[in-house]
């Protein structure tokens, strides 16, 4: 495989077994520091475990519906009745989805037989993607000439063509987590360790994030990791529950010290930035909803629109355009709203509870088979599933990962059907 090939010549240069080296001595003093020693145990806060919801069900599928109607409650703007109709059919749809479809599937748990991957070629993919996120973050820097965290400005500078390589560090500390936790499994690496690597890589991904001014890419970093270890047994539930309200205030702080740089808010306060910011993406909702009807407007052309060279216009200008709005402006017309233009509430129907089917066959998968390789979809399936509550499903590569995830699904239906069915061929022959 030359993702292996190319990981095994970069680990045998000098460049990498020195970083190596540096790295297992900073491991090896953080497990003999006192911090770990004052650093509560796992029995701190036990009372959270037990609520039977929180320690098996935190990140089940309807995770994603509580987050949705959340982010709809933040909203002051006043739904149309239109709108309402919209999101009960889009609730409904994705529970039957993710609820219902599943059921027809691996029924018979003791006969299923999962797609093995092997730790080595997870390791191998997510060096890589880990090793093109940094390559482009400097060739962004270098063409920018600065990095947007000092200067918000330079965020206009930034070229598409060469940010998109920067998001594949999200899988990739994500394929080296789900490595590390199984070897974690095979008793290869001690809890200390895992989780020391664990929080090593959330803070190398969002360094590199953070300084090109991305908010929610280190959303997705820091959600998708602790999905992994809470799945993994590698985070406590109140270490899950702490670290991503800690992630949340830090990234409502960034995005407040951004807009304040950016003059885009006065003097409406931390959470007022926020509510302005739901506020905008309900609103662009709300008119969508009033022009995209039951069989929506573009039929299918946004959606198209996201990969690279297939129009002048990107999938924002063309939602931009559609409400009269700027179209050089980023719009955030959350998860439906191109399901709306596209396909109007046939395409939200038929949208969600695709979705929903999604993640809830990844889910049954990753609960049968509790494989460290269906974890990390899962939960990389799930985070952008949450990211794209407010962002809209429009980004090309989310919607390859999630393409990816579903063939794999699949493949394990076929996989299983097909095994059973020889079986039944001999035990009758």
């Amino acid at each position: 495989m030359i993702s292996t090939f190319i990981q095994k010549s970069f680990r045998n240069s000098k460049l990498f077994l020195l970083i190596f080296e540096v790295m297992l001595s900073i491991e090896n003093c953080f497990l003999n520091s006192y911090f770990r020693s004052i650093y509560p145990n796992k029995n701190f806060l036990s009372f959270l475990k037990k609520s039977k919801i929180l320690k098996n069900y935190l990140f089940h599928p309807l995770s994603f519906l509580i987050a949705f109607f959340i982010f709809i409650l933040l909203s002051t703007i006043n739904l149309s009745l239109e709108l309402e109709i919209t999101l009960l059919l889009a609730f409904f749809s994705f529970i039957f989805g993710a609820i219902i479809l599943p059921r027809f599937f691996f029924k018979d748990r003791k006969k299923i037989n999962f797609i093995e991957i092997r730790p080595i070629d997870l390791y191998s993919i997510g060096f890589i993607c880990i090793l093109i996120g940094i390559l482009s973050f400097f060739v962004c820097a270098i063409s920018m000439g600065g990095l947007p965290i000092f200067n918000p400005s330079l965020r206009y500078k930034l070229i598409p063509i060469l940010t998109m390589p920067i998001s594949l560090l999200i899988p990739g500390v994500g394929l080296v987590g789900v490595s590390y936790l199984k070897r974690f499994k095979d008793n290869e690496l001690n809890l200390g360790q895992i989780r020391f690597r664990f929080l090593t890589l959330i803070l190398i991904a969002s360094f590199f994030l953070f300084a090109l001014g991305y908010r929610t890419h280190i959303c997705a970093v820091i959600l998708m990791m602790f999905i992994i270890g809470y799945y993994g047994r590698i985070f406590c539930i109140w270490e899950v529950i702490i670290g991503i309200f800690l992630g949340f205030l830090f990234l409502l702080g960034f995005g407040y010290y951004r807009s304040l740089e950016e003059n885009s808010v006065g003097s409406m306060g931390l959470f007022g930035s926020l509510r302005s910011r739901v506020d905008f993406t309900i609103n662009v909702l709300n008119l969508l909803n009033s022009v995209s009807g039951d069989f929506g407007i573009t039929h299918g052309r946004l959606t198209l629109s996201s990969i690279p060279g297939s129009s002048g216009f990107s999938t924002r200008m063309i939602i931009g355009k559609l409400i009269a709005w700027r179209s050089t402006v980023s719009i955030t017309p959350t998860i439906i709203g191109p399901m709306l233009v596209d396909f109007g509430r046939i395409g939200v129907f038929l949208g969600m509870t695709l979705l929903g089917f999604i993640l809830g066959l990844g889910y049954k998968i990753m609960k049968i088979s509790k494989d460290s390789s269906y974890i990390f979809v899962y939960s990389l399936l799930l985070t952008y599933a949450v990211i794209c509550i407010e962002t809209g499903l429009m980004d090309i590569n989310v919607m390859v990962y999630f393409l990816l995830g579903f063939l794999l699904f699949l493949a394990n239906i076929f996989h299983n059907k097909k095994r059973l069915n020889i079986k039944e061929v001999f035990s009758n022959g």
